[in-house]
């Protein structure tokens, strides 16, 4: 099975071709219970405009093709830190973990003001710990950063 980082990197590959692709630079993909990589999705932003966020589109489709007690064992995997929407996708899909690379204060320092990402100082920790049933979370992950800030540079 691969390392949290190597499933990192798959992200930050999905989010590249987010940002080619006229959309915002976040990627996201669920992995089985097995290390499967089972969906995978960028960012949705010109099609779906703010509610586009890869997490949400993975977590979305995860919910109309897998059960809760399949989805529990499953984890998400993203170049940035959910944010509140995105971790409440996954809290009511199921998910039982989320990885994360970037965490949304160092997004917040790269996006600024932009009004296409105003970032809602909010941990998906908090988030997840305000539930009734646990989701294990891992990130950030300090040694992926730089290659995760280099698709927002320049983007916002």
């Amino acid at each position: 099975m691969r390392s949290d980082i190597d499933y990192l990197r798959l992200a930050v590959e999905i989010a590249a071709t987010s940002r080619a692709s006229g959309n915002h630079p976040f990627g996201a993909l669920l992995v089985g219970p097995n290390g499967d990589v089972l969906l995978s999705s960028g960012n949705t932003y010109s099609k779906d405009r703010g509610v586009g966020h890869a997490e949400t589109n993975v977590a979305r489709a995860a919910a109309r093709t897998y059960e809760p007690e399949f989805l529990e064992k499953c984890t998400l995997v993203t170049s940035v830190e959910p944010c509140c929407m995105c971790a409440g996708a996954c809290y009511w899909t199921g998910i039982g973990a989320v990885v994360y690379g970037l965490t949304e204060k160092r997004l917040a320092e790269l996006t600024g003001d932009n009004p296409e990402n105003l970032t809602l100082d909010l941990s998906c920790h908090q988030v997840f710990a305000a539930g009734q049933r646990p989701v294990t979370v891992r990130g950030p992950f300090p040694e992926i950063e730089d290659e995760i800030v280099k698709d927002h540079l320049g983007f916002w």
